[in-house]
């Protein structure tokens, strides 16, 4: 969803900081010395990362300088965000926390926990300040699903927003930023491969072959060329941009992704096939970090794979006891399910026709859970959401489904992308549990809430989030929608539903399995496909995943245990005076809380709730 990568120039928006501050009535003098110190904060994250302003619709008037830049790669990035995690910690020192009200104390700890796990990233080669900061790990500059060429392409055409002459100059300066950003990260797979670091053999064929796939495409063809060209046209915006652009990919780009796939494959011959990240230096240390970052907990590896063992065992009795309902009982579960998963008539066509009905049936089931959200929520959110087909030139390495929210100032609705490289991927049973997770009410209804109340809330709360807070909520979103009864008359999509949860119970097993046991990626895959019953393909472009994202794919299953925890506390706390739709609105309106954070949230809820 997002890139760790970030860049800082620390200068450019001191004036403009200042004045960044919500109109809020703070409780106290401290709150609004808080509030300014994240309105400052915030600020420099946009210049460290001016990808995020465009994302967030945030590069104009005083910060239209990021329009035209993307992020820098370099050593001397990577030192800046070490400086900026730093001073993040520094200034929370001067800040009394026991004088501030209750909601900025859950905002104190928030942003102490990113910039701690930042801090903690410096020290390995392959972490950085960056992804500690925003939570996530990506130990490899180059993968199937990192990297600049699979990012800034699809970045520039959905984000990157061109209403005039200006906007188009700065789609033209980043293009030249493109050819930069391959080349930093070609010095930095050539830094890592004479360490001995590098992505898994399987890995490097894959992202190799992207490559090269992308410069085998005609200049004249490319989106990076096409999409300025078109755009500027229909808008009647005058200048060669299509001339220009094509220079710039033809003269700049190429080039620079020609030496990357030098390099790359250079490095790729010393490969091994060992997924886990417990083959690098200081692999375990930086696995426990990773598993800090994916669940913001401080379970071990051996805890987090227990759990999911035991969850697995536990889901797969319950789909065991509506597959039986309809006749279907031969095998284990697991060999129940891939069986199901074997019947055409469970997936759309595989051709164009078929994607188009694969799209218009989520279309369907968000308009069924439009109809549900009165009673999940009290917030009234209009949510604009587009459901789109993973682009062709990355959904080889792309995940399965995956959401982008939407900009903060309306100008681009939430767009969630399904990975349709083959229609087998997806049997209609799975589709409403997937459209739940990344549309309504999950991600789409959480980036909703920042973006229709961004006015009234500190910009840093759209800035970073926590992995298991994030992915906890759209997985307990899947949740929702079954207690609503929105499968009551739909069985295998009920099967579907809890298949998704013993999914992501069987992630704790095979991340921690690679990560921390020494799993082979054959025996990951194989964990999988026997347990889930999901196929071959969609589970090795899993795996391979959790082989280059160590310890993301645990926050899943791990935030939705601690969501239906606290739920449970709640209701015992509360009894009669317990309301679904304010829980759930209270965990919407914290913006994303590490999980330790979580407690103290509800410890408000339910006080909020006994006074009234």
């Amino acid at each position: 969803m997002t890139s760790s990568r970030r860049d800082f120039l620390l200068t450019a928006l001191s004036a403009a900081a200042a004045g960044a501050v919500p109109t809020l009535a703070w409780a106290n003098d401290t709150d609004a010395a808080f509030n300014k110190l994240l309105a400052d904060i915030a600020e420099e994250v946009l210049v460290l990362s001016p990808t995020s302003a465009t994302g967030l619709g945030l590069d104009k008037d005083q910060r239209a300088g990021l329009k035209s830049r993307l992020e820098d790669l370099s050593p001397a990035g990577e030192a800046k965000w070490a400086d900026e995690v730093k001073s993040i910690e520094a200034r929370l020192r001067t800040i009394d926390r026991k004088a501030l009200s209750a909601d900025a104390q859950a905002r104190y700890d928030t942003i102490a926990y990113a910039a701690e796990s930042g801090k903690q990233g410096v020290r390995f080669p392959f972490g950085g300040a960056a992804s500690g900061f925003f939570g996530g790990t990506a130990p490899f500059p180059v993968t199937q699903q990192d990297g600049a060429i699979t990012r800034v392409p699809e970045f520039l055409d959905s984000q990157h927003q061109i209403s005039n002459a200006a906007d188009a100059e700065a789609y033209i300066a980043r293009l030249q930023g493109l050819a930069k950003m391959l080349d930093q990260e070609t010095a930095r797979i050539a830094e890592q491969a004479a360490k001995g670091i590098m992505p898994p053999d399987f890995i490097c064929k894959t992202a190799l072959g992207q490559l090269k796939d992308f410069r085998k495409t005609a200049a004249a063809e490319q989106k990076l060329v096409t999409s300025i060209s078109e755009r500027t046209k229909k808008q009647n915006i005058a200048g060669d941009w299509h001339a220009r652009a094509l220079k710039l990919v033809e003269g700049s780009i190429y080039p620079a992704l020609e030496r990357q796939i030098d390099t790359f494959s250079k490095a790729a011959t010393k490969a091994t096939n060992v997924a886990g990240v417990h083959r690098l230096p200081d692999g375990a240390a930086y696995y426990e970090w990773a598993l800090r970052l994916g669940t913001s907990t401080t379970h071990s590896a051996k805890e987090i794979h227990a759990i999911g063992l035991e969850q697995n065992k536990q889901l797969q009795a319950r789909i065991d006891a509506i597959l039986k309902k309809q006749g279907i009982t031969n095998g284990t579960v697991g060999q129940r399910l891939l069986a199901l998963s074997k019947d055409p008539s469970r997936f759309y066509a595989d051709n164009d026709k078929g994607r188009e009905q694969l799209i218009a049936y989520c279309n369907d089931r968000i308009a069924d859970v439009r109809k549900l959200m009165p009673q999940i929520s009290h917030l009234d959110l209009k949510v604009p959401l587009q459901i789109k087909r993973v682009p062709v030139d990355i959904e080889s390495g792309a995940p399965l489904g995956y959401m982008n929210f939407a900009s903060l100032d309306g100008s681009r609705p939430a767009i969630y992308y399904v990975n349709l490289k083959s229609t087998t991927l997806w049997p209609k049973s799975e589709l409403a549990t997937l459209t739940a997770h990344e549309g309504l009410p999950g991600h789409a209804w959480q980036g909703a809430y920042l973006a229709e109340h961004h006015g009234e809330l500190p910009l840093i709360s759209s800035l970073i989030g926590f992995n298991a807070f994030i992915e906890g909520w759209a997985l307990y979103a899947e949740q929702l929608v079954d207690e609503f009864g929105l499968y009551a008359n739909d069985p295998f999509s009920q099967i579907g539903y809890l298949q998704a949860q013993q999914f992501r119970a069987c992630r704790l097993v095979v991340d921690t399995g690679m990560h921390a046991m020494k799993w082979t990626r054959e025996q990951a895959i194989r964990f999988l496909v026997e347990n889930t019953g999901r196929g071959q393909q969609a589970m090795t472009s899993e795996i391979d995943r959790y082989t280059v994202s160590p310890g993301q794919a645990c926050g899943y299953k791990m935030g939705h245990n601690e969501i239906i925890r606290q739920r449970d506390r709640a209701k015992q706390a509360l009894g009669g005076k317990f309301d679904l739709a304010g829980f759930n609105d209270a965990l919407v309106q914290s913006c994303g809380v590490p999980l330790t954070v979580l407690p103290s949230v509800i410890d408000r809820y339910i006080a909020k709730q006994q006074k009234a």
